[in-house]
């Protein structure tokens, strides 16, 4: 090995020595493996102690890992001797800038890119349900290496909180709070940003290491004394995002989070606690819905997106004819009478339904969420209502639909087939 390059590492080693290590970057990649443009490392915390975190960009996917620092200093020797022509070492006392070249090397100090220190640990922070300096956030590109949110992912930030805490309401508010387990799928997970941080937060329920801002300043499970088992399922049909998402909880050690390849429509979840589906498109949401209902789930948490299926068959009655001869009228009109038409076949199946702005539209489009909460129905032997009650609604269902000229509604068919399969 080149001596600048010798000298490189001996500064790596003692800045993690030292703990004035903040982070490292390699870059300019030559080597034999395909699409691999660079690698940044980073310390984390994580069951197994202090570790560092690879987190390798690919021209299609991101790649993570963790080490420990006998293995990650050697790894990173290695990545320097076979293909990375440049490596960027971070500390709180100065930067390294190593330049690799075909018949010598340069290595440059200078003073430190970053005055303060990028937190590792998993403490919370009192103003927040999600800790701005965990892991995940930082692998998924919403805070530096610092734990502040960056200028752009400042939406996302807002939304992720938000999520957490109508999912922690709806526990705590619902007979789960009892539970000494949950167990939750997110149907059409994307990269995860809500999924990790709601296991993040719920896993600490039980725990008595950390305060969550609860009122009171204690969750319910914690005053009973007991622990909180979660498991959470993410199901994606990307793989390149699935092999993303398992990664960073595996070096998170999120041993309860996983994430799977597949449709909503294809998989069966089994018997669950909580069923969220965000922004499924068209009827994937009503698929989801349909899921959450047969599978008994105690709390459903949906956000509609794009209300094709209604739009394409709507028919003005005569009575709004004038304000829905508007496409923009009559768009607003299909999503409000779709998510109408989800609300009512919830209830009609034994839950107390809400609607309401998820965040406010200056934010994001396509913000509306719709929650649903099992209640005790002495109507219903199972996850489906009796003759009686389920013609009533029906009835009423089917009249607006008639009203609007829908022929017809993915959910309200899939629940009249499951009814008349549980007849024969």
């Amino acid at each position: 090995m080149r001596a600048e390059t010798e000298k490189f590492i001996d500064e790596l080693q003692k800045s993690l020595q030292n703990l004035t290590f903040l982070k490292l970057s390699l870059g300019n990649y030559k080597g034999p493996e395909e699409h691999l443009q660079r690698i940044s490392v980073r310390r984390i915390v994580t069951k197994k102690g202090e570790r560092l975190a690879f987190q390798s960009r690919y021209s299609t996917r991101d790649i993570v890992n963790s080490f420990d620092k006998g293995e990650a200093i050697g790894r990173i020797r290695d990545h320097l001797e076979n293909g990375f022509r440049s490596a960027h070492l971070f500390t709180s006392g100065n930067d390294l800038q190593l330049t690799v070249g075909k018949k010598s090397s340069r290595l440059i100090k200078g003073k430190p890119s970053f005055s303060t220190k990028p937190s590792i640990s998993h403490d919370r922070q009192k103003t927040y349900l999600v800790d701005p300096s965990a892991y995940y956030l930082k692998a998924l590109g919403v805070t530096t290496d610092s734990g502040q949110v960056r200028k752009d992912q400042q939406d996302k930030w807002r939304q992720i909180n938000k999520f957490v805490e109508i999912v922690d309401g709806l526990i705590r508010n619902s007979p789960l709070k009892e539970n000494r387990s949950l167990h939750i799928v997110d149907m059409g997970s994307g990269k995860g940003y809500l999924t990790f941080a709601l296991y993040d937060h719920l896993r600490d329920w039980g725990s008595t290491q950390s305060s969550p801002p609860y009122e009171g300043g204690v969750s319910p499970l914690r005053r009973r004394g007991g622990s909180l088992k979660v498991e959470i399922v993410g199901v994606e049909q990307r793989n390149e995002l699935v092999a993303l998402c398992n990664d960073i909880a595996q070096t998170s050690g999120f041993d309860g989070l996983k994430f799977l390849q597949g449709t909503i429509a294809d998989l069966d979840p089994g018997e669950i606690d909580i069923l969220i589906a965000l922004h499924a498109c068209d009827t994937a949401t009503d698929d989801a819905l349909f899921k959450g209902i047969t599978s008994n789930a105690s709390v459903i948490v949906a956000a509609p997106c794009c209300h094709h299926e209604l739009k394409k068959q709507l028919q003005s009655p005569d009575l709004l004819s004038g304000i829905l001869k508007h496409p923009i009228m009559l768009e607003r009109t299909a999503e409000t009478i779709t998510d109408g038409i989800r609300s009512l076949l919830l209830e009609a199946n034994g839950y107390k339904t809400k609607m309401f702005e998820f965040v406010a539209t200056e934010h994001t489009p396509k913000n509306n969420m719709l929650v649903a909460t099992r209640v005790n129905n002495p109507r219903a032997s199972s996850p489906h209502v009796s003759r009686g009650s389920r013609n009533d609604n029906n009835a009423g269902i089917a009249a607006i639909m008639s009203e609007f000229g829908i022929v017809q509604q993915r959910l309200y068919d899939l629940l009249n087939q499951c009814y008349e399969n549980d007849q024969n």
